[in-house]
């Protein structure tokens, strides 16, 4: 499956089940009462909201390059990601707010009978499961708006366990456990949006990517056996892709063709990593007196641009 059809399927098989949740969350809340499982019932609500966002933004992201986006349009993923993270803040928000004036008011319903504790298992038992689907395919084809949607499937699993355990409690004799246990749920909520900006973040400011992976692209460089050297090598985000400018050093006598040549060796190799999209590569003749150390390539890869040179 290419990526476009994986992320689209993602984003439908999510939406779905989270509007299946909210409806059986909602009945269970509307005839038990239980705080903690209407908090849980507002979560999915709030998964409905920013699946319904996926969806659209990934069937953007998905589209081919045009006239106006050449590069294709993946570097409207990260915004996808944050919309995703403010309907996850409102949403803790929210439920943090009803279980605070709930403990504090002393209004507490106790929700009795199975019908709580069977739906928030089912709700944990399937989010464990979209949580390693989508996970798996964000791995598969990097897609940072995949792997938001898996993070929060992921919190989805611990908040419907912490509700789970307040419900329990609360039939047992514990009743201030429901809005707690709520009041866990809207932290673990919270949590996921912080998780999610801090995932995409970088993807927008342009940030360089891990140095194992600078590491790789300069030593891809520097493994051609005409390339004597490297520097002013930069790799930053553009989107959830990475953009890679570096300079080349090469003996002046090579002819133009083979100096073209090496510049496309170089090219490929480097573009050959799956997390890079475009390279450009600069040569500098020795003649011309371009050659230098570069600290950041020196730290790298350590000596072995002077064993090139030499």
């Amino acid at each position: 499956m290419n990526r476009r059809a994986a992320v689209r399927r993602v984003g439908a098989l999510v939406l779905a089940v989270n509007v299946a949740l909210v409806a059986a969350k909602g009945v269970v809340w509307w005839t038990t009462g239980s705080l903690a499982v209407g908090s849980e019932a507002v979560n999915s609500l709030a998964d409905v909201a920013y699946s319904m966002v996926v969806v659209a933004g990934l069937y953007l992201t998905t589209q081919p390059p045009d006239f106006g986006h050449p590069h294709g349009h993946e570097r409207i993923e990260p915004f996808v990601s944050l919309f995703v993270a403010v309907g996850v803040f409102a949403a803790g928000g929210a439920v943090l707010w009803q279980a605070t004036t709930s403990v504090l008011s002393g209004d507490v319903a106790v929700a009795s009978g199975p019908a709580p504790l069977v739906v928030l298992a089912g709700t944990a038992a399937v989010k464990i499961g979209l949580y390693r689907y989508c996970l798996n395919v964000a791995e598969r084809v990097r897609s940072p708006a995949v792997r938001a949607t898996a993070l929060d499937n992921r919190i989805d699993v611990l908040t419907a366990s912490a509700a789970l355990v307040g419900v329990a409690g609360a039939n047992l004799g514990y009743p201030i456990l429901d809005p707690v246990a709520a009041g866990a749920v809207a932290l673990g909520i919270l949590y996921t949006g912080y998780e999610i900006v801090e995932d995409n973040v970088d993807y927008l400011v342009g940030s360089a990517p891990p140095e194992d992976l600078r590491v790789e692209i300069v030593r891809r460089a520097l493994a051609h056996p005409d390339v004597e050297g490297a520097h002013d090598v930069i790799a930053h985000y553009v989107g959830p892709e990475i953009d890679v400018s570096l300079h080349i050093e090469v003996e002046g006598d090579r002819t133009l063709m083979a100096a073209h040549d090496i510049e496309t060796d170089v090219v490929e190799a480097i573009r050959d990593l799956d997390e890079v999209d475009d390279v450009f590569v600069h040569i500098d003749p020795k003649e011309l007196g371009e050659w230098k150390d570069d600290e950041n390539v020196e730290q790298l890869v350590g000596g072995e641009t002077e064993r090139a040179r030499n």
